[in-house]
């Protein structure tokens, strides 16, 4: 019984912690980017959590996919998840993007997973959709100081905007994708497959970039999180919890992902919170809410 209620107790806070753990990806950018190009940090952090997933694998003797067929879609969701939203998203925040923009268009995530359920038939019923409105209401009011007279660092660019949409589309494909072909398997094992094709994306990127990485106490930090908390912990979230629940609802998780960092930008770099804020996080708290709460019986 202490078994089973640790259990459930673990299972309703899953969301919550990958949230706060997703948060501090931006908080990542901040530290790091000023000392790195985009694809070769990717490359380095792909390359350290596999190493790391591999140590956790032999000591724990963990399964790897048992058939081909699920190896490919594991590569598949790799390169999608992590080499294209990441990389999108990297992209356009070195190419002048702010955290704001970027994080209001990555944002739509939710929108597109729900249109492309509807299309298909799949069900998304209208207390979801009211919550996917007040959630995308409440995160365009979070972000909207970010573009206040024209925010320095939140130029819109048609490159910049480009990387962002590719890391929009990457993620909700791949979130789409992995409920529809990825067979439950260990996250261990198939964290490692996807960094594995996301490293070998990314690579050649890399090796395009002439700018060098200036390993000072910052970008060493920000390494360390990327591949300790952000790749190890939130990936496997991310993943456990694509797998565990409805599509829609996962992708609304990420509605709270632009208050959350703000709250954390604020605790760490005493940036304003406006009554904008406050009030976008209220909306987009009620609007997820909305969208995760299982249906009355």
């Amino acid at each position: 019984m202490v078994g089973n209620a640790g259990d459930n107790s673990w299972l309703r806070a899953m969301p919550w912690v990958f949230v706060l753990i997703w948060s501090t990806g931006f908080i990542v950018a901040r530290y790091g980017m000023p000392h790195a190009p985009p694809m070769t940090f990717l490359a380095w952090r792909y390359a350290l959590s596999i190493l790391c997933f591999l140590v956790w694998i032999w000591l724990a003797k963990v399964a790897w996919p048992k058939d081909r067929e699920q190896w490919l879609h594991l590569a598949v969701l790799g390169v999608l998840m992590h080499a294209g939203y990441l990389g999108g998203v990297w992209a356009a925040i070195k190419a002048g993007m702010g955290s704001g923009l970027s994080a209001l268009v990555v944002g739509l995530q939710p929108v597109l997973t729900a249109i492309w359920l509807s299309a298909t038939g799949s069900a998304v019923t209208q207390r979801q959709w009211m919550g996917l409105t007040l959630g995308f209401t409440g995160l365009v009011l979070v972000v909207s100081n970010k573009f206040v007279a024209g925010s320095e660092g939140d130029t819109a660019t048609w490159l910049n905007l480009s990387f962002a949409v590719l890391a929009l589309f990457s993620i909700t494909v791949g979130t789409l994708y992995q409920k529809r072909f990825v067979k439950p398997c260990d996250v261990r094992s198939a964290n490692t497959v996807q960094l594995m094709a996301a490293f070998a994306a990314t690579l050649p990127l890399a090796l395009l970039e002439t700018e060098g990485m200036n390993w000072n106490g910052e970008l060493m930090g920000a390494m360390a999180w990327s591949v300790l908390g952000l790749t190890l912990g939130g990936s496997s979230l991310l993943y456990m919890l694509i797998q565990r629940g409805a599509a829609a609802s996962v992708s609304s998780l990420m509605y709270l992902v632009p208050p959350c960092t703000a709250l954390l930008a604020w605790i760490l770099f005493s940036e304003p919170i406006t009554v904008y804020t406050v009030l976008g996080m209220g909306l987009t708290a009620v609007g997820v809410s909305l969208v995760i709460r299982p249906p009355k019986p």
